[in-house]
């Protein structure tokens, strides 16, 4: 199905690469975006937007990456209105099968006077320059008005129709500040479709962002009066109150097709997969009720939904938690269960390892069945996710052996590599917690101010796995860490070395001025 041929079909375009990595803490290393394209690619994703190549050497290297691997979605990047971006984004994305690139600029009053400084005149014709300049690399170019919603109607026209004119097949109309409501945000796009003479050879697109909570109600109501690609992160994540998050794009589409007749590429079954995978390596948990991935979006406590549910489960359940990968299990792990048993398992929950990975998995899982009893589905969802993405990591824990309690002191005696080299060290604290995170300090001396320190059972029962998030910041750079274990003092350590790692990584990147859209 294409968009350019079936009006019903949705081009589901996924910035969580981009646009969701700008959210404070966000950040994420090669081996981990290389992680969610892959997964994105194959759960139907029709446009994956890689980064922004000039952002940093990091980004480049992404983009390019994921260009080259990916075999049928649309690879983006984006770039500013000037030929540098261009050249750069153009750069990375060669080795792309189906490259975009996506080039944007402020089209607003209050944008044009005080971030870009230019008459409107001197912004429309940067707006013919760069889709031009940009169509010398690529007949598949984007452009974004910056600002959209709050752009001047006539001024929009222009921008749009020149965009189209100079080779743009996809105009995109950003809510960037999350300000329009959905009524006001339809009426735009209808307005666009009305006056703007070339309209029909470009596909319209929506980018919302949600600080009035509205990203996915604008979205939607965008659609509806003719908007054919929704640009959307998994879990919501971006930048302040985050973007529209594509799981509740995709099941409001599939669940009200009576009143959207509307159809996405979206293999549905794979999302709370990617939702879980995206938080993973982020460390942004997703909150118990959010819609379609959060752990009680299926839950029912209340006595009436119970008696209902037992009667007719489409009495309270508008979904089925089937059509999102939520599947009930059949298989009951324990210290006995085999390695094929394991591996069946991991495949259950969505998980396919390659082999040193299962046997690394493995060990774990029976390491753990020695300490638990009962394991349960996210027991072994925590012990994998521990894992994702770490393999590259430059500080590895080894050990831990911690003194604490009332009388004190509180010890830790912790040991690291350090890109390969064994290191140990022991420090006191203010408790156990404290005391490790000074070994720490003492084997990795750092800066990072510790923003945000948080920890949860992963299931119920006083042997349960805790799972750890770690916030850090360094000269305004905030980056997340998570870690899982049984015993909460090593998976806060965990937690630590995953945010320091991270941030090792975001030392290098530099947002560009006037990034957004």
């Amino acid at each position: 199905m294409n968009a350019a041929t079936d009006t019903n079909r949705i081009v589901i375009f996924d910035t969580t690469l981009r646009d969701g990595e700008q959210s404070p803490g966000a950040s994420m290393n090669l081996e981990e975006k290389l992680q969610i394209a892959a997964l994105l690619e194959e759960m139907g994703v029709d446009v994956i937007e890689a980064g922004f190549p000039i952002a940093s050497n990091g980004d480049f290297e992404a983009v390019n990456e994921v260009a080259k691997r990916a075999k049928t979605a649309i690879i983006a990047g984006l770039a500013r209105a000037g030929q540098k971006d261009i050249d750069r984004a153009a750069e990375a994305l060669k080795p792309a099968a189906r490259p975009r690139i996506h080039t944007f600029i402020s089209t607003s009053p209050l944008h044009m006077k005080y971030k870009l400084r230019q008459e409107p005149d001197q912004v429309h014709q940067a707006v013919v320059d760069s889709v031009a300049y940009a169509r010398r690399f690529t007949d598949d170019v984007e452009w974004s008005c910056e600002d959209g919603s709050r752009t001047e109607h006539d001024f929009l026209c222009r921008c749009v129709e020149s965009a189209i004119k100079a080779g743009a097949r996809t105009i995109n109309v950003p809510d960037t500040v999350g300000y329009t409501v959905p009524d006001e945000y339809a009426a735009l796009i209808e307005m666009l479709l009305n006056r703007v003479p070339n309209i029909d050879k470009a596909i319209l697109s929506v980018h919302c962002h949600n600080d009035l909570g509205l990203a996915v109600a604008n979205s939607l109501a965008a659609v509806k009066a003719g908007a054919r690609q929704v640009e959307c992160t998994i879990n919501g994540l971006g930048e302040r109150a985050g973007n529209a998050a594509l799981e509740e794009i995709v099941m409001a589409l599939r669940t009200r097709n009576d009143s959207m007749p509307f159809q996405t590429g979206i293999d549905t079954t794979m999302i709370t997969r990617a939702s879980k995978l995206v938080s993973t390596i982020t460390g942004f948990a997703v909150q118990p009720n959010k819609a379609i991935v959060g752990a009680n979006a299926f839950a029912h406590e209340s006595g009436i939904h119970q008696d209902g549910m037992l009667k007719n489960a489409q009495t309270y359940e508008i979904m089925t938690p089937e059509s999102v990968g939520l599947n009930k299990s059949n298989i009951v792990m324990g210290k006995h269960s085999g390695r094929n048993a394991f591996r069946t398992k991991l495949a259950e929950l969505g998980f396919e390892l390659g082999d040193n990975a299962l046997n690394d998995a493995f060990t774990r899982f029976k390491d753990l069945a020695d300490k638990k009893k009962t394991l349960f589905d996210e027991d072994i969802v925590a012990l994998v996710d521990d894992a994702v993405g770490k393999h590259n990591d430059h500080i590895r824990f080894v050990s831990l052996q911690v003194a604490c309690g009332s009388k004190g002191p509180q010890t830790a005696a912790l040991e690291l590599t350090v890109d390969g080299a064994p290191l140990a060290a022991t420090q006191q604290g203010n408790g156990p917690v404290d005391a490790a995170f000074n070994a720490i300090q003492a084997l990795c001396p750092h800066e990072a101010k510790l923003q945000l320190y948080q920890v949860h059972a992963v299931t119920e029962g006083t042997d349960a796995q805790a799972k750890v998030t770690v916030r850090l910041e360094e000269k305004g750079k905030t980056v997340n860490g998570q870690g899982a274990d049984s015993d909460t003092i090593v998976a806060s350590v965990k937690a630590y070395i995953h945010a320091l790692n991270k941030l090792l990584t975001k030392r290098e990147k530099k947002a560009p001025e006037a990034l957004s859209a």
